[in-house]
């Protein structure tokens, strides 16, 4: 019998059919082809080299500071009991003989905050220390069935492929769902509304205990692999993963729900404290948070309870965008120098540059997500240009930033300046001099990139080697008049040059 074609080749035919026969906006997807085969899977003696079962709260906590600025709350709960989490699991494991199915409720965890806190970084930076596979989804994009929109079990088909197909590694992973207030439903039983309790419930199944089947019905791809296998091995093993040790986090801005605490607390504090007294800024209000509240913003109770852990995080003021930056971990600025470093240009910062770019973010109101978006609109055109230049250094001033066009035509035009002066120097062992006002004037009157400033400087003095030398001139000063007229200019030198010499209105040959 000949070997079946492997996955990928299957794969890519029956997408070439779909593709001829219903266009373009029909595509086999790629779950399941990094499934490994059998005898490929962790046991669990590798599973405790690869997971870091054994760190401290107090040691995530520290290493989480070094990155995260400003949510010290949050980052204390998320490191206590993501580490509770992973050595409860270790403890299960060590005594496989023990009853566990007693208060299995996990630490799944609740995340309240604005968009730009730093959410995904931070649940990013927690999968990354302990060792475990990390996805993240949208709620939005899910719908109940799966017919329409993603289906939540393919958060868990993705932690497999994160896990290169590891599947019992993968069990021990963390699905981060984001925007889960946008599921919340308004108590209506018609409408969009059944579809979000729909997918509460299947989120709920989730994060409860469950197996989910790699290969689903509507997936080719997996069924035609399920095909070949049976050809090679006579059986197709069904391919589950529990849910059972995976630790969901969910987050969202809950726009709001302060308003619902605001009208509880008052309520319940009515002829016993003055109305002043309650709490006013939403973040205050939100501490308050209990599970009735999140009841009645539109969650299942029985979602809720599977969250029995909140973590609030604060929005990000001006001062906390600036110390994100200056931070010596930091993904922006750290991010960006490596992004000039790739093409040999190192990048330094201004503190006032600095400021003004958590000046301009804090204004976006996207927060630390905003830095990046002004860093990034400032520098494009520095990124661009630079590495074609024969700049290798560029600090950011706070010009920079207030007028990233102008302040790059000006160090494009010194540098196509300096590229002439020294292939003229190295030509003639003459110097030219530029002095600020006429590298201006080069910008204004012969901008663009260097070389070809260079080689329109060029264009202009061709003719001073010769005349230099004739009229015994070493060094020359270039003022924007000689630079409107070089070859008048030149004409002059000369004459004045023989005219000294005692040679009054001698011909010039």
């Amino acid at each position: 019998m000949t070997n079946p074609p492997n996955p990928e080749k299957v794969r890519e035919e029956i997408s070439e059919f779909l593709r001829n026969r219903y266009g373009n906006q029909v595509a086999v997807t790629d779950v399941d082809l990094n499934i490994p085969h059998e005898g490929t899977a962790t046991t669990q003696s590798s599973l405790f080299e690869q997971i870091d079962f054994t760190l401290k709260p107090t040691e995530l906590e520290e290493y989480l500071r070094q990155y995260v600025l400003h949510q010290e709350e949050a980052v204390e709960i998320l490191a206590t009991k993501i580490c509770t989490h992973f050595h409860r699991r270790k403890w299960e494991l060590d005594h496989p003989d023990r009853e566990t199915s007693a208060g299995q409720i996990k630490s799944n965890i609740l995340m309240i905050g604005p968009t730009g806190v730093g959410k995904t970084y931070l649940v990013k930076l927690i999968a990354d220390k302990i060792g475990v596979p990390f996805v993240k989804g949208d709620a939005t994009k899910f719908s109940e069935t799966g017919y329409v929109g993603g289906d939540v079990e393919d958060l868990v088909r993705s932690l497999v492929r994160e896990a290169k197909g590891d599947m019992k590694l993968a069990e021990y992973g963390i699905i981060y769902v984001d925007e889960i207030d946008k599921i919340a439903s308004s108590g209506n039983l018609v409408g969009p509304d059944v579809s979000r309790s729909g997918v509460q419930r299947a989120l709920l199944k989730l994060m409860e205990e469950t197996e989910v089947d790699l290969r689903t019905p509507h997936d080719l791809a997996s069924q035609m692999e399920a095909v070949i296998e049976t050809q090679r091995t006579g059986r197709a093993e069904r391919k589950k993963v529990s849910t059972r040790n995976m630790l969901f986090l969910v987050s969202g801005a809950f726009s709001g729900l302060a308003d619902i605490i605001r009208r509880r607390l008052a309520k319940g504090t009515m002829g016993f404290r003055r109305d002043e007294d309650l709490p006013r800024g939403d973040q205050d209000v939100l501490r308050r948070v209990t599970t009735t509240d999140l009841m009645e913003y539109g969650f299942e109770s029985e979602f809720v309870g599977r969250l029995p852990v909140i973590a609030q995080l604060h929005e990000l003021g001006e001062t906390a965008l600036y110390d994100v930056l200056t931070n010596a971990h930091s993904a922006v600025t750290r991010g960006k120098m490596r992004d000039f470093a790739a093409y040999g240009v190192e990048l330094s910062f201004d503190d006032d540059a600095l400021k003004e770019i958590a000046r301009r973010a804090y204004q976006a109101r996207i927060g630390a997500r905003g830095l990046m978006t002004v860093m990034e609109r400032s520098l494009i055109r520095f990124e661009k240009l630079l590495p074609t230049s024969g700049v290798r250094k560029l600090h950011v001033t706070r010009d920079l930033i207030l007028e990233p066009e102008r302040v790059a035509l000006e160090i494009l035009a010194s540098d196509g300046v300096a590229v002439f002066q020294r292939k003229f120097l190295e030509r003639s062992g003459l110097v030219l001099e530029f002095p600020k006002e006429s590298v201006t004037w080069v910008r204004e009157n012969l901008g663009g990139e260097p070389a070809r400033i260079a080689d329109r400087l060029a264009e202009m003095f061709q003719n001073y080697e010769y005349g230099m030398k004739l009229a015994g001139v070493q060094s020359q000063k270039v003022t924007p008049d000689m630079l409107a007229d070089p070859d008048v200019f030149l004409d002059r030198m000369i004459k004045k040059a023989y005219e000294e010499k005692g040679n009054p209105g001698g011909e010039v040959h």
